[in-house]
């Protein structure tokens, strides 16, 4: 989502972006071993979230066919289109908030065109297409949470000062969010589900803080992207989300 680094210090290739920062995703810059690095996520990611995924996840993946390939954009988007009204859009890598914000309102869902290597299949600083298509598209099939992120994407056009109490909203629902269900405790945020150890930790440990969901207290607690997260935040609906997003910023 937001861009703190220089271009220069960033891993994708911004060259032959458009005014709204996104690009052709093409189908020829993905190697024998691209394909083999997102299989092995693919299977891993997709094992773990049968465990601890919420089912709404777990219908996004049946719906779209995740499967052995990297998916193709075009192929995605007539499925998740007349599902949602979403669509998903390559980018080079991390984009300003102004950007990112502004495509959630259209909804449209920016997607990282690369794919990490296998030295990084557990750890990488920039989100690639495996974090930003398994972690976050399959829940764009759900319409209740297909309209929170439009609504967030909005609030955040609004936001001006107020942008980084939403950054930590996103932060802890979006990314790290975990829900209770009939099934019991389930996890629906991206950057859990795309991450073997983060899916272990947030649903397993002893030793961290698992919450009752509070859209002001998100919004107070700072985060940290660099390790495993000690603070995670459950909601008992998806509903409550939607207020979440309603939330007067000051």
């Amino acid at each position: 989502m937001d861009m703190h680094a220089p271009l220069e210090n960033l891993r994708g290739d911004y060259a032959d972006m458009a005014a709204d920062w996104t690009v052709t995703q093409h189908a020829h810059p993905y190697s024998d071993e691209d394909q083999a690095v997102w299989r092995l996520l693919v299977e891993r990611q997709s094992a773990l979230a049968q465990e601890h995924a919420c089912d709404e996840f777990l219908d996004g993946l049946r719906t779209l066919g995740i499967g052995a390939a990297i998916p193709d954009f075009d192929a995605i988007n007539a499925r998740l289109e007349p599902l949602t009204g979403w669509r998903i859009v390559g980018v080079p890598g991390l984009i300003p908030d102004a950007a990112f914000y502004d495509h959630l309102a259209h909804r449209r869902f920016p997607v990282t065109v690369w794919i990490r290597t296998r030295a990084e299949i557990d750890y990488l600083v920039e989100p690639d297409l495996f974090h930003d298509f398994f972690g976050h598209v399959p829940l764009l099939t759900n319409k209740m949470f297909a309209d929170y992120m439009q609504l967030y994407g909005q609030r955040g056009v609004e936001a001006g000062p107020n942008v980084a109490l939403l950054a930590r909203l996103y932060w802890y629902t979006v990314e790290f969010g975990l829900i209770r269900t009939p099934r019991g405790l389930k996890a629906y945020g991206a950057g859990i589900l795309s991450s073997a150890a983060e899916v272990k930790h947030a649903i397993e440990s002893a030793t961290i803080e698992r919450l009752p969901f509070e859209a002001m207290k998100v919004m107070r607690r700072p985060y940290e992207i660099d390790k495993l997260q000690n603070t995670y935040f459950v909601l008992d609906d998806f509903r409550q989300l939607f207020e979440a997003a309603q939330t007067r910023l000051a």
